[in-house]
């Protein structure tokens, strides 16, 4: 099993930026965004929203999947953060999706 590594989504931005040497206020005009509003969703004060992920993808010409995935494990983390019990809940969660799949039932456009 190949290791994960684990980051926010705001670090996996900051680090993009930094890798592909891009001021923030350049990401930000292209995003965008106000640069203020940038600094603080790398700094994990504001959350980003799903839009981000396409324009990061093309911007940086990275897989929209790892974005992805970095972007909705923050958003269910951050629910689950105060739970009692985070990990019973991922387990149910996971078996819940595989059942709502399964029992999707095709809809006739």
């Amino acid at each position: 099993m190949s290791k994960i590594e684990v980051k926010t989504f705001g670090e996996t931005l900051r680090k993009l930026r930094e890798d592909n040497s891009m001021p923030l206020r350049k990401l930000a005009a292209l995003l965008d965004l106000d640069q203020s509003t940038l600094s603080k969703i790398e700094r994990n004060e504001r959350k980003a929203n799903s839009e981000l992920i396409e324009k990061l993808s093309s911007i940086f010409d990275v897989d929209k999947k790892t974005l992805q995935i970095s972007f909705m494990s923050d958003k269910v983390a951050y629910e689950l953060l105060e739970e009692e019990n985070p990990k019973d809940i991922l387990k149910v969660v996971e078996q819940k999706i595989s059942y709502l799949k399964l029992s999707k039932k095709p809809t006739n456009v």
